[in-house]
C-alpha cells in the first residue's frame, strides 16, 4: 500500500502551543488521529487572527478545507505541550495548502506533519471564489 508523504517547507511563519488534554487520548494512550485535526483547525484559527481574519472574513471571503492529509510520526501523550508550526504555500486560483509541523515542545520530537487544502468560498452566492488579493500579498510578503 501506497504511504502519503507531505513535502514539508522548510521556513514557517506562525508558531503557537497547546497542551495534549485528556479528551485528546484515544484508548491506545497516545493522541487520537481526531484530536490531530482539532489541534490543526485551532492553530489555523489562531494563524487567522495574527493578521485578523476569521474562517468567515478574509478580506471579505469565507474559507472551506478542501481536504486534509496526515502522516503520523511519532506519539503524543497527556499533558505533552505540542507545538504546531504553521506556512502556507502552493497557491492556485481559488486557494493554496495550509501546513502545519506538530512537535513535541520539551523533547523537538516531531508528532505529525499535517496538510489541509482550502479554497475561498462566498456563502452568499455558494460558490467558491478566487483568492483575495490582501491576503496572498500579506502571506508572500510573510513568506519572504
Amino acid at each position: 500500500m501506497a504511504r502519503i508523504k507531505i513535502d514539508m517547507p522548510e521556513n514557517y511563519s506562525f508558531s503557537t502551543e497547546m497542551p495534549i488534554r485528556i479528551s485528546d487520548i484515544n484508548y491506545g494512550g497516545h493522541l487520537s488521529n481526531d484530536a490531530v485535526l482539532t489541534f490543526v483547525h485551532e492553530a489555523r484559527l489562531r494563524y487567522l487572527n495574527s493578521f485578523n481574519y476569521t474562517e468567515m472574513d478574509i478580506e471579505g471571503a469565507s474559507l472551506i478545507m478542501t481536504d486534509s492529509a496526515i502522516v503520523y510520526k511519532a506519539e503524543g501523550f497527556y499533558g505533552d505541550q505540542v507545538q504546531i508550526d504553521v506556512a502556507v504555500g502552493d497557491f492556485n486560483k481559488y486557494g493554496c495548502d495550509i501546513y502545519y509541523l506538530l512537535s513535541n515542545k520539551k523533547t523537538a520530537v516531531e508528532i505529525a506533519h499535517v496538510k489541509t487544502g482550502i479554497v475561498f468560498f462566498d456563502y452568499n452566492e455558494r460558490k467558491v471564489i478566487t483568492v483575495p488579493e490582501g491576503f496572498k500579498s500579506q502571506i508572500i510578503k510573510i513568506a519572504d
